[in-house]
């Protein structure tokens, strides 16, 4: 695939080709903008033409998305979104009758968090849609590009220029493993070193709070594995000897499920603040000043807890 050259390419084809990868039918496509068959297979056959990829294949009833595809409107979405919310008056928000799509990045153990804002926000705005992404590296970035709406983060890392927030509480640290796990049995700093742990990678995993507070004590763990996520850790641990150090909340709705046994972290660990952070441009934009006021009271009580 050449170059695309901005300044000729319409973007008018990407508000064709988000609605074609919503519906996988050129027929529905066109129902939904309001146009003839022939001309939203126009204007796939040109982005088509653009991209150098078939991008939608015939597959049954439901045409199938290419890989590259896939990459396209993921980030085309928050771009058209972006553009909208830039030219809609600020007058014109009415949760009611707004189809808005939120993003929000925030860590997975949090489904209750997001469980609760769905509620609150389906009694008000019965068309507006949350979608929850999974934190990442360049998080901080895409807030700051307007492409994350809203993100809860530790409130340590180093905002880029254009991001804002406030705090929203702190996690509490606990030590986790299985039922029975001889580790608890004289529980310490030395049962705590002497086992392999578990450890979600988040980031630099050796600058971690955990890490830091054991070197200061003059302590080293064992990482027999790390996984990307949170949800993770309870199915390992119940079937192992292996450790794991994670903020309370993180354990609290799966800790009963697989029968783990917990302790206190047997050295000094401070509570891991936490920040509700968005783009600062953004700061009067009325569906994000809607959106803040719900989930702000949401996050700060699971933060509580």
């Amino acid at each position: 695939m050449s170059e695309i050259d901005l300044r000729r390419f319409d973007l008018n084809l990407l508000v064709v080709f988000d609605v074609l990868m919503t519906e996988r039918s050129v027929t529905r496509a066109a129902e939904r903008l309001g146009r003839t068959q022939s001309a939203v297979s126009h204007a796939l056959s040109r982005l088509r033409d653009q991209f150098g990829d078939p991008l939608l294949l015939k597959s049954g009833v439901r045409m199938q998305p290419t890989a590259l595809a896939l990459e396209l409107i993921e980030q085309a979405r928050p771009m058209l979104g972006a553009i909208q919310r830039v030219l809609s008056p600020r007058h014109l928000f009415d949760p009611a009758k707004s189809h808005r799509v939120f993003r929000l990045a925030a860590p997975d153990f949090m489904l209750t968090l997001f469980a609760d804002l769905l509620t609150r926000l389906r009694a008000e705005a019965p068309d507006v849609a949350i979608e929850w992404t999974a934190p990442r590296e360049p998080t901080l970035l895409d807030v700051a590009e307007g492409a994350i709406d809203v993100a809860i983060v530790p409130a340590e890392l180093r905002w880029p220029p254009g991001v804002t927030g406030e705090a929203v509480g702190a996690l509490g640290w606990r030590c986790y493993g299985r039922r029975g796990h001889q580790a608890f049995r004289a529980w310490g700093c030395e049962s705590w070193a002497g086992f392999p742990h578990l450890v979600v990678r988040v980031g630099d995993s050796l600058a971690s709070p955990v890490n830091i507070a054991a070197v200061a004590k003059g302590l080293t763990r064992s990482i027999a594995g790390w996984v990307p996520n949170f949800s993770a850790v309870a199915p390992i641990l119940a079937g192992s000897d292996l450790l794991a150090t994670l903020p309370e909340l993180a354990m609290s709705e799966t800790v009963h499920a697989y029968r783990l046994d917990s302790a206190e972290v047997p050295f000094p660990l401070p509570p891991l603040p936490h920040a509700m952070v968005w783009c600062s441009g953004r700061s009067r934009d009325p569906g994000l000043e809607w959106l803040r006021n719900h989930l702000r009271p949401i996050a700060r009580q699971n933060f509580a807890s």
